[in-house]
């Protein structure tokens, strides 16, 4: 285990335990609400994880590599930016899916493109915008999300 998840792990605890102390009755509210809400979103996680796994193993790293690796240039930053705007995933999931593909040979600035347009760009919840932003700004704030996340992604793949 690495030392930064040592530390998250040690602190987390402690303030626990910090939470215990102070307040019994509400840590153990908390912890109630907390098992409840893991128990409700732990299916789609388990199945998101399942899918990615499937799809990982079936598609082999060159290919990966074709698409979204270094070579493919800004159209493969596009099409995984694409990707992510669509998907709606946990940004719990997204992370290890993000190694995953930097692993399989995805360039960094297609990863940080594909978080960047999955946290940033709600697709599914696109509808839920234009009933409270109206159409102009929901596709606006979308659109320009979008063109930030491909910029953002540049950015990275220039520094890193």
């Amino acid at each position: 285990m690495s030392l930064t998840a040592v530390f998250i792990n040690v602190f987390a605890l402690s303030c626990l335990f910090f939470a215990v102390f102070k307040n019994k009755e509400k840590t153990k509210k908390s912890l109630i609400v907390a098992a409840k809400s893991l128990l409700r979103i732990l299916p789609v996680v388990l199945i998101i994880v399942i899918l990615i796994g499937l799809l990982l193993g079936f598609i082999p790293p060159e290919k990966i590599s074709q698409f979204i690796g270094e070579q493919s240039g800004l159209i493969g930053i596009v099409i995984i930016a694409m990707v992510g705007a669509v998907l709606h995933i946990p940004a719990l999931v997204s992370f290890p899916l993000a190694a995953s593909l930097l692993k399989s040979g995805a360039s960094i600035s297609a990863v940080a493109a594909f978080i960047t347009t999955l946290t940033m760009i709600g697709t599914v919840t696109l509808p839920l915008e234009i009933k409270e932003l109206g159409k102009k700004m929901a596709f606006l704030r979308n659109g320009i999300s979008f063109v930030i996340a491909i910029v953002i992604a540049l950015i990275m793949g220039a520094v890193l």
